[in-house]
């Protein structure tokens, strides 16, 4: 047969085969996934979007009631200590204050003032790059406007940006902005070779580096905040400037870090934040947690909401800038407005708290910009300005540069957010946890992993036969409000109790089906659930569009979850343990040969799982993340944000809490990096030596498998002895 009849003839099979075989594994897959098609279950997708959104409102509502009572300049102060307080720690801290070492690299000359181009140092060789516009006109000191960014590209060379810099030099004032990481010269994931950001936009390169700072106990916005307070040093060490007259403003991630360094920063006079201010109640309802330094975990349980901003200020001026077709919502704005005036009001400021609104979208435009000119020179000047806009001239980037490449990271090098964030990790190791015991306790506590009192409620949804065995369909109740679809496969044949295994899969039940009939042929009882946000109760893409979710994954559900006290390791390893609830309280099953088996993104609330409850007799991990400091070590991580703890690097690691399960047999099989790569399990050996160290003083060492499980090779190969029932 001629080579092209022959590949006809292989077409033509092909398609046969699909016709005829993919309906089937459709068909199989509508069977497994049975609560989609169910009409009381169409909202299933957005249940745990909806649980954490009720849990945050019924913590906004209990500080409401607090809030009502604020009245008096002594309530105000208390706030504002708390408010500090909370943020410090949740910073992590700042950074020592070091020698800044300035130099002015450059100057652009305009008619009616000037722009010099300035390096600083905001941490020893953390270079930040900054334009500084000074009036020609008028006489010294002159009041002065500190002018962080938001996440517009090109940093301080963006015309918007330019336009009020300008605007303000010529009007008098000293102004200073700066390039934040991850924009303009200050790229923190830089590629030579592309000329631009590894993973794209800034937003991406926050919330990657962030996710790095929270594993260690810090916060991104450790390092953004600190920028702005070191660029308020070097603008005060400016003989030009009136330290009694500075004020501070910006648009969006500028909005958000005007409202971060006025509550923390006196030396503020004014503050004018644009186009973030609105309230948490209406963010829940809309777009949600914002990108890395935008969000503070425990912030809602912490009772803290938006009007906090204003509180740590009051009672010196305060303008909100807005804008109605924000995706800031102005709804949440009016709100903290009319909750923030009251307080006003009540301790005799009433006049300096306002609100601008103008009829349009995002950004620093031309309305809110004459608004904040005239709430500056009322407060700063005392006086009016209803002058128009004047015209900029406009610079190009590279005449605002003040690198050679226009990037700090080929100029200058020095350090990152990634680099300063590895010392921090060593610093950590130092108070790592060794006992046992200890690093239980810390776990739970960290993972704020809560054990179910309640009995378990189960419904049955039908029963499909199968060759040998039959899987019952069930959902059960994890805790109020979270529904878990799942699997409960059943050999047909043998008396007395049976080992059973539990199953979780980032994919979801259906996705383990194979695996499932393996161990269920083995005469295993296999039970194969949804945890929340997986599989049939995964957000979908509709719900959930953030355009870094190829990074991220459900960063949403996940941020939400920790603005409420709560992560969502700690919430699936809940899910797990009701699971175990409902095996173990079966008559079939023998409550002392219960398993686990957690794969993929399942892996990681498994083993937290099985560290948290005893009653878990095997534990088998397939496809998970090495560890957590491979995260921090990895410049690019991906798809790990579901699976981290705030600050479990200050206590322990992933191999730590392995150790812990020297009583019990474990299997580690086919690792993955940060990028969601397999390892070979001779470098899993090397990164858990200090495990397989522990098992082996326990007298266990064949009680902990590290291997590889090839390609095609069955799961009940690898894990026989979850099968055995002894």
């Amino acid at each position: 047969m001629r080579r092209g009849a022959r590949m006809r003839s292989v077409h033509i099979v092909s398609i046969l085969v699909c016709l005829f075989v993919l309906p089937t594994a459709a068909q199989q897959s509508e069977e497994l996934n049975f609560a989609s098609g169910l009409e009381q279950f169409q909202d299933l997708r957005r249940m745990l979007p909806s649980y954490l959104n009720n849990i945050g409102f019924r913590m906004l509502a209990e500080r409401k009631v607090q809030m009502e009572r604020l009245s008096t300049i002594e309530g105000v102060n208390k706030r504002k200590a708390y408010l500090r307080e909370r943020m410090l720690d949740d910073l992590g801290g700042f950074p020592e204050r070091t020698p800044l070492n300035p130099r002015v690299v450059g100057i652009v000359e305009r008619p009616k003032y000037r722009i010099e181009k300035v390096i600083f140092e905001s941490q020893p060789h953390f270079y930040v790059t900054a334009n500084l516009y000074l009036p020609k006109t008028g006489h010294p000191p002159y009041p002065a406007i500190l002018f962080p960014l938001g996440h517009e590209r090109g940093g301080k060379t963006n015309p918007t940006w330019q336009q009020m810099l300008g605007s303000l030099a010529t009007k008098g004032y000293v102004a200073l902005t700066w390039d934040p990481i991850g924009q303009g010269e200050r790229l923190q994931i830089y590629d030579e070779d592309l000329r631009e950001s590894k993973v794209g936009d800034s937003t991406t390169e926050h919330t990657i580096v962030g996710t790095q700072c929270m594993l260690t106990g810090d916060h991104v916005a450790r390092y953004t905040i600190w920028d702005g307070m070191r660029a308020l040093d070097y603008l005060l060490s400016r003989r030009e400037v009136d330290p009694a007259r500075v004020g501070l403003t910006g648009n969006s991630g500028g909005g958000t870090h005007t409202a971060y360094i006025a509550a923390l920063d006196d030396r503020i006079k004014v503050a004018a934040p644009s186009c973030y201010i609105t309230s948490w109640n209406l963010m829940l309802r809309t777009i949600g947690p914002q990108d890395g330094e935008q969000v503070f975990p425990w912030w809602l349980q912490d009772g803290i909401d938006y009007p906090d901003y204003l509180y740590a200020f009051a009672p010196k001026p305060y303008l909100m800038l807005s804008a109605i077709r924000d995706f800031f919502p102005i709804a949440g704005a009016r709100e903290t407005f009319s909750e923030a005036a009251k307080v006003y009001e009540a301790i005799g400021a009433k006049d300096k708290v306002g609100m601008f609104e103008a009829d349009d979208g995002h950004g620093y435009n031309k309305g809110r910009r004459l608004a904040a000119y005239d709430w500056f020179a009322h407060w700063l000047n005392g006086a009016e300005d209803k002058n128009p806009e004047p015209e900029i001239e406009m610079s190009t980037p590279e005449e605002l540069r003040a690198t050679p490449t226009g990037q700090v990271a080929t100029s200058l090098g020095g350090e990152s957010v990634f680099t300063l964030n590895l010392k921090r990790l060593e610093q950590a190791k130092a108070s790592r946890l060794t006992r046992p015991d200890e690093v239980i306790r810390k776990a739970r506590e960290l993972a704020h992993y809560e054990p179910a009192s309640a009995p378990l409620k189960q419904n049955p949804y039908g029963t499909l036969p199968r060759s040998g065995y039959h899987i019952d369909r069930l959902i059960y109740e994890s805790e109020p409000g979270i529904l878990i679809p799942s699997l409960l496969y059943v050999p047909d044949a043998g008396a007395g109790k049976k080992a059973a295994v539990l199953m979780i899969t980032g994919d979801g039940k259906a996705d383990s089906a194979p695996e499932a009939e393996q161990f269920v042929k083995a005469g295993v009882i296999v039970l194969s659930i949804d945890a929340r946000g997986f599989g049939e109760t995964r957000v979908t893409a509709e719900v959930n569009s953030r355009e870094f979710d190829h990074y991220f994954g459900d960063y949403d559900d996940a941020m939400k979850a920790l603005l409420v006290g709560k992560t969502m390791v700690g919430m699936r390893a809940l899910d797990i343990t009701r699971g175990v609830d409902l095996l173990s309280a079966r008559q079939d099953v023998d409550p002392n040969n219960v398993y686990v088996y957690g794969k993929d993104g399942g892996a990681v609330p498994a083993l937290y799982a099985a560290v948290l409850d005893h009653r878990i007799k095997k534990l088998a991990l397939e496809g998970m993340l090495s560890s957590y400091e491979s995260v921090v070590r990895n410049k690019v991580h991906r798809q790990v944000f579901e699976s981290i703890v705030p600050r479990a690097l200050k206590f322990y690691d992933l191999p730590d809490l392995v150790a812990t399960l020297t009583h019990r047999d474990v299997w580690i099989v086919n690792g993955n990096d940060p990028m969601g790569h397999e390892l070979p399990a001779s470098e899993i050996n090397k990164e858990y030596g200090r495990t397989v160290d522990a098992f082996r003083q326990a007298g266990a060492e064949k009680a902990i498998h590290i291997r590889d499980r090839r390609s095609g090779e069955d799961a009940i190969t690898v894990y026989h002895e979850l099968a055995d029932g002894n």
